[in-house]
Order: structure tokens, then C-alpha cells, then sequence
């Protein structure tokens, strides 16, 4: 398998699906409607997944692809997909309040080996690099010029002092129970995949999860998170989260990095 040509698609088409969807936020065009299962969606959704799927289907036509914009795609099964978020955190970007991501993933074999999460109202960008390495790239966000890469890693983490991510618009009862379990520092909120990237790099330690996500929402994050170093697991059995399951709805998970010791 070319990652080197897969890195470099996923780098052009978030970065593209990011103008998109930032012209929109922008904009006054934020018609919000609301799908079968009450969750809402936008024309930068619309938008942002027909550049990603475009593009894919274009450069990579004979691997799958599954995306939450379209409900045909959610009952393929295959050992070997694509699998995107065009617009990760679509409360927060309805809420204009900036912490929404672009995610695309590959997935071989139930696990997320490439991604990228691209946040454009933050201007953070973070990927797996061909070589497997997690990065994030500063400066340009341009498909024609590479900004800084730096590679990153998750922190050592202090269990007698953790800084704990959690959901933004989905913290719970429940989750603020598992927290209690732990040392915890400092607690942060954060919206979409952006919480998995900033245990990558070192800025927290911890994200519970104890709610509803699917595959597309967690495959970008997932991926960077483990090269650099961290772990995703479901609660429970602390095995690792899978991917390529029925429906691709996750059980309740756990990010952490590598030496956080889990309750």
C-alpha cells in the first residue's frame, strides 16, 4: 500500500474540505437541518464529505469508503477502508465556537493505521506521516505549501496529576464519575477529535468517553493518538478499540497516554 500517496491526498483533500467549510462558517449560510436521528447537519457537512469522498474515490477507486454523510455507505464490510467525518463537532460549529475537525482515516484490518484531523478555526492540523509517525504541521495550512512539521508524542504522564480532556457538548453524569476516580490536575473541554490530539501531544492525558460515537468519529483521532504513543481502549475489558464493526458504533472508550494508569 502507498502511504506516501495516501498521506499526501489526505493532507490536500482536509485542507481543501477545510476552505470549504470556513467560507461557510463565515458566512451567513448556516441553514441547519436535522437528520433521521435527531443529530444536525450543514451545508459545510454536505460540502466538505462530497470533496473528501470525490477525491478518494478518485485517487484510490478500489478501496471503500464509509462516511457518515452517507447512510448507504454504513452497511459495507470490508478488511480495507476509508472512513471520514467531514465536519467532526458540528454543534461547535454551529455554535461558531471553533473546535471542529476534519477527520479521514485508513483502516486495515480493524485497526486506524493513517489519519488526519484537521481543526481550521484553530489552525491545528495533526497526521500520521507515510512513515507512521504522528506529526502536526504549523504554519501555511496550503495544499501547495508545507508549513513546519514537528513530531509529537503523548506527555509522561504524573497520575498523581493528570490534565483530563472531556467532551465539550456531550459531558455526562457518568463521565464526571470515572474522572473522579483519578488525580486530576486540571479538567479541560474540548470538542471533536481535537481531544484525542491533544493527549498526542502532550496537553492532557486523559479523555473518558461515556456516550455515543461512531467509528467516523473516532478513526482520525485514534490513529494519531497511537503513533504517538497513547492507547484507545474500551471501558471495561480494556482491550483496544476495533474498528469495521456492525453499524460502526463504538462501546464506550477510554484515551489515555501510554503510562496513565487506567481505573
Amino acid at each position: 500500500m502507498n502511504y506516501n500517496k495516501i498521506c499526501e491526498i489526505f493532507r490536500s483533500l482536509a485542507l481543501t474540505s477545510g476552505e470549504v467549510i470556513m467560507d461557510i462558517y463565515n458566512s451567513d449560510k448556516l441553514e441547519v437541518l436535522l437528520k433521521s436521528d435527531d443529530s444536525p447537519v450543514t451545508l459545510a457537512d454536505k460540502k466538505a464529505d462530497e470533496v473528501i469522498s470525490n477525491g478518494l474515490k478518485k485517487y484510490f477507486p478500489d478501496i471503500p469508503i464509509i462516511t457518515e454523510e452517507q447512510v448507504k455507505t454504513h452497511t459495507l464490510n470490508a478488511p480495507v477502508f476509508f472512513i471520514i467525518d467531514p465536519l467532526d463537532g458540528t454543534k461547535e460549529f454551529i455554535k461558531r465556537r471553533g473546535d471542529f475537525t476534519v477527520n479521514i482515516a485508513l483502516v486495515r484490518h480493524g485497526e486506524p493505521v493513517r489519519g488526519i484531523v484537521y481543526a481550521p478555526a484553530r489552525q491545528r492540523l495533526f497526521y500520521t506521516s507515510a512513515d507512521g509517525k504522528a506529526v502536526e504541521e504549523i504554519g501555511y495550512f496550503s495544499v501547495s505549501k508545507m508549513g513546519s512539521v514537528k513530531k509529537i508524542q503523548t506527555a509522561f504522564s504524573d497520575n498523581a496529576a493528570l490534565k483530563v480532556v472531556a467532551s465539550k457538548s456531550h459531558r455526562n453524569a457518568e463521565t464526571d464519575q470515572y474522572i473522579s476516580k483519578y488525580k486530576c490536575k486540571e479538567l479541560v473541554s474540548a470538542g471533536s477529535s481535537l481531544k484525542f490530539c491533544l493527549i498526542a501531544t502532550g496537553e492532557a492525558d486523559l479523555y473518558p468517553r461515556f456516550g455515543p460515537t461512531m467509528e467516523w468519529d473516532t478513526a482520525a483521532g485514534h490513529a494519531v493518538l497511537s503513533a504517538a504513543g497513547g492507547r484507545v481502549v474500551q471501558v471495561g475489558n480494556k482491550q483496544r478499540l476495533e474498528y469495521g464493526k456492525p453499524n460502526y458504533r463504538n462501546p464506550f472508550f477510554i484515551a489515555a497516554s501510554k503510562n496513565v494508569i487506567l481505573q
